[in-house]
């Protein structure tokens, strides 16, 4: 089957992908995926169930053996076939996004983009699973290190980046040897299937890679499943500490990327067009749902009258429509469930006494899609919810300081610690602000700081639950155990019984 009949652009029904082909399994439960720019049911998905979760573990551990003996240069050579059938194919992925998550077509290219940057990095895996080699540690003794897979690897991944965030994990774990369940949201599941049928064209043996769908079920089953070595997830910061929390209860290394509030500081020496340019980028492109928007921009007197007055200019020239619309710059949200949640933090801080500057409820655009308007509040306290907690849409919020050392400690003291971003003039400010701010990504003059290929993707604090980073050199080591192998060739100088504790001499 090709990745066009697999993942067509509208279908009935998405089947888990096991095995190296589709499998329907024997669950009676499945999902409504929703075109969110019309409102409509455009596929229903298959929910796994303990006999699907059984099948997919079963499929990648009876791949793991051949997989994993396969060398670095016949690993490599699937990973460059797929980054070139990616790379042709990749107007199709961009589609396959827009019309299950709604983001506008450039932002779904831009997804696939640094989606294909990850798996570029992951081609160099000859070079990135070397270990070292000490010759003669000891008379006659060499010691070296290997890096060998884990197994079975699980990917629990986001409905935000349904193309990016697993293309973070698949391709560094396959690299490594290992082979892979992964489980896609069950709201935008194709993307996930379409890379399947991918790698499948490329010369992946079945089983690798599997695509196991639906929701609590699937998740709980993945992270207590003896066979399952490690597991890989990005989502909110409940959900994440519970992944974290549950995976390691059963034995299995896990990084799980949680939630954001990320702040964007402006100093009164920063070029306000550049930061107002910056914020309303940063905080409504994606509508807003991704875990690096903006979603606090901090001004430092006595900039925030101005800053605001250049922001709300800005965002009354948004067009907002359909993503397949070349002229829309932001679409809708993903499901009506959560145009509502969205919608409630804006009630309540209205209620809470934040400014309200622009109003997105009740936004005019042609369908019944889930459209939500870009929105501005200004004076937003830390104590309001639309402060607290992680909104995950365009909400974008102006809070005031009188210096930069209130700023930073009113970015120090949040719980999150994803993404941050400065807008300064100042090189020395700069540079105080990125050794103090306690957050794990920095951006100066850059508001989504997002790490290129060759570095690795990870917050702080409650935004990150495990101590590795995702993909570049951390991703690596995640999907790798390191082995230290200590050898001796005996010759007749050794020769004789020695019960003594060994010695380094």
């Amino acid at each position: 089957m090709s990745p066009t009949e697999g993942a067509r652009a509208v279908t009935d029904r998405i089947s888990h992908w096991i095995d190296g082909k589709p499998f329907t399994g024997t669950a009676d439960r499945s999902g409504e995926v929703f075109d969110p720019a019309t409102g409509q049911v455009r596929a229903h998905v298959d929910f796994a169930g303990d006999t699907e979760v059984e099948a997919a573990v079963a499929a990648a551990k009876a791949a793991l053996p051949g997989w994993r003996g396969t060398s670095l240069a016949g690993r490599t050579r699937v990973l460059f076939a797929f980054r070139e059938l990616l790379s042709a194919r990749k107007h199709e992925l961009a589609k396959i996004v827009t019309s299950e998550h709604g983001k506008v077509e450039s932002d779904a290219a831009g997804e696939v983009a640094r989606a294909i940057e990850n798996v570029e990095f992951a081609c160099g895996a000859a070079q990135l699973l070397k270990g070292g080699f000490s010759e003669n540690a000891s008379t006659g003794v060499d010691v070296y290190s290997i890096a060998q897979p884990l197994g079975v690897v699980g990917v629990i991944s986001p409905f935000n980046f349904p193309a990016m965030v697993p293309l973070w994990f698949v391709p560094n774990a396959l690299a490594c040897g290992n082979t892979v369940v992964l489980k896609p949201s069950e709201k935008d599941p194709s993307a996930a299937v379409f890379i399947a049928e991918l790698f499948a064209e490329a010369g992946l043996p079945a089983g690798a890679l599997n695509v196991l769908h639906g929701d609590k079920v699937a998740v709980d089953g993945l992270l207590t499943h003896s066979d399952v070595k490690a597991i890989s997830f990005v989502g909110s910061t409940p959900i994440a500490r519970y992944v974290y929390e549950t995976g390691t209860a059963h034995g299995k290394r896990v990084q799980a990327l949680g939630g954001a509030k990320n702040h964007m500081v402006v100093l009164p020496d920063a070029d306000l067009d550049l930061a107002a340019d910056a914020a309303v980028s940063a905080g409504f492109g994606s509508a807003g749902e991704r875990c690096m928007a903006v979603s606090v921009v901090v001004a430092v007197d006595p900039v925030g009258d101005a800053l605001v007055e250049k922001i709300t200019e800005r965002m009354s020239r948004l067009k907002v429509g359909d993503g397949r619309d070349p002229s829309s710059e932001m679409g809708p949200l993903v499901t009506k469930a959560h145009h509502a949640r969205v919608a409630s933090y804006v009630d309540a801080g209205v209620s809470e006494g934040a400014s309200l500057v622009v109003d997105g409820r009740g936004i005019e655009v042609s369908g019944d899609g889930f459209w939500l308007g870009p929105t501005l509040f200004d004076h937003v306290r830390t104590d309001m919810s639309i402060y607290t907690d992680e909104i995950f849409g365009p909400v974008l919020s102006v809070a005031r300081t009188a210096s930069y050392d209130d700023a930073l400690e009113l970015i120090n003291a949040n719980p999150y610690g994803n993404g941050v971003a400065i807008f300064t003039g100042d090189g020395s400010s700069a540079r105080r602000f990125q050794n103090e701010v306690e957050v794990g990504m920095v951006g100066v003059n850059v508001p989504i700081p997002v790490p290129v290929g060759y570095y690795s993707f990870g917050g702080w604090k409650d935004s990150l639950f495990g101590d590795s980073h995702a993909y570049g050199p951390e991703g690596f080591h995640f999907f790798t155990r390191t082995k230290v192998v200590t050898s001796r060739w005996p010759d007749r100088s050794h020769a004789g019984v020695n019960l003594g504790f060994p010695r380094n001499s």
